[in-house]
Formats: C-alpha cells, structure tokens, sequence
C-alpha cells in the first residue's frame, strides 16, 4: 500500500456495519478504530474509560448544557471535538486506517485517500439481528434499534455539514441484508481494492 487510504464506515444500527469495517480493517491489514479509541482518549484526559462512554456519539443534553462562543461545557460536546481532534491527528500522520462512525467522513473530507461507506439494511433483517444479538423481544429490539438510529441521526447532523445516511455525500452506500456480512466485504473490498490501486 504505497500511499494513504482511509476508509470511513457510517452505519445503521443493526445493519452489521462495525463487523464489516472490522473485517475490512482485518483483511487489508488496517489500523481499526471505533470506540476502542477512548481508552487512549481517557489516558489522556486522566479520567475513567466508563466516564467517557456514558457520552460517546450522543447528542448533548440541551438542558444541562451552556455554550458561550466557541466553548461548551457539554461533556458530549467535548468528547466529540476530543475524538475529532484525535482522528484528524491519526490522518496528518499520514497513518491508513478503518474508522467507524463519529462524523468520520466529514472531519477527515479533505484527505485525499479518503473512502467513504454507509452501510443500511432491510428493517426486518436489521430487528432479527438485533434480537439475536442482544437476546431481545422484537418490541424491545425495535425501540433498540430506533433509540441508537436517532441518536446516532441527531449527532451526526450537529457536528457535520450533511445529512446522516445521506448518499450523495458518502462515495458508495450498500444495504447489508442481502448479501450478508461476508458478501458485503467481499463487495466493498473489490471497490476499495479498485480505489486503492487508482491512488498507487
């Protein structure tokens, strides 16, 4: 791999998309970094990991939060810009990586290996997933799924200049259901392969 490739992987909940990045990043022998991150992120900021993930891709909390200029004391606010810092830090060294979520594909839209995915499903395939995973009712899986989906929405839509799952923004969107997750890979390798050897 003679120049940089970042691979930015956005995802509906249930739609299998952090297992597909992480056998993405496995298979092209890529760096691999979703919330696995905060533990560097806490080591620096000398707190507990656990603290940090009570706030990790939320939406802040309007009621508890105050912003004067540019500074927020919203945790939530904090912790993105944090990650965003961090992020954009991996890319300026000129490290190739897969990235799951945290408005990657726009904090990092300027780079020039930059490969951006998002990855829906069917909603039936999305809730059976769901309720095998987390050993849940299909009424609980549903609200699950529907909770992480807005929140996830609602994030995104703050912190970037596009709308979440909004396909003219990403460079390839594919729904995961029919495929499965191995099919999936194998599709966006092949893409990724054709970019990665255009960018040679």
């Amino acid at each position: 791999m003679s120049k940089q490739t970042i691979i930015t992987v956005s995802r509906e909940f249930g739609s299998a998309g952090h297992e597909i990045a992480e056998k993405i990043a496995a298979d092209l022998g890529l760096k691999f970094y979703d919330r696995g991150m905060l533990d560097e992120i806490a080591d620096e900021m000398n707190v507990k990991v656990e603290f940090l993930e009570k706030y990790d891709e939320k939406p802040r909390n309007i009621m508890l939060s105050r912003k004067i200029g540019k500074y927020s004391n919203s945790m939530e606010e904090i912790l993105a810009e944090t990650q965003f810092e961090y992020i954009q830090k991996k890319a300026e060294k000129g490290d190739s990586f897969v990235i799951v979520g945290r408005c990657s594909e726009s904090v990092l839209r300027d780079m020039d290996g930059l490969i951006s995915i998002f990855i829906n499903g069917d909603r039936e395939c999305k809730i059976k997933r769901v309720m095998e995973k987390y050993a849940l009712s299909r009424a609980e899986a549903v609200r699950k799924m529907e909770r992480h989906d807005y929140k996830r929405k609602k994030y995104h839509n703050r912190h970037s200049d596009h709308k979440w799952g909004d396909s003219r923004y990403y460079d390839l969107c594919i729904n995961s259901s029919p495929l499965g997750i191995s099919g999936t890979v194998r599709v966006l390798e092949d893409y990724i392969e054709a970019r990665m050897d255009q960018n040679k």
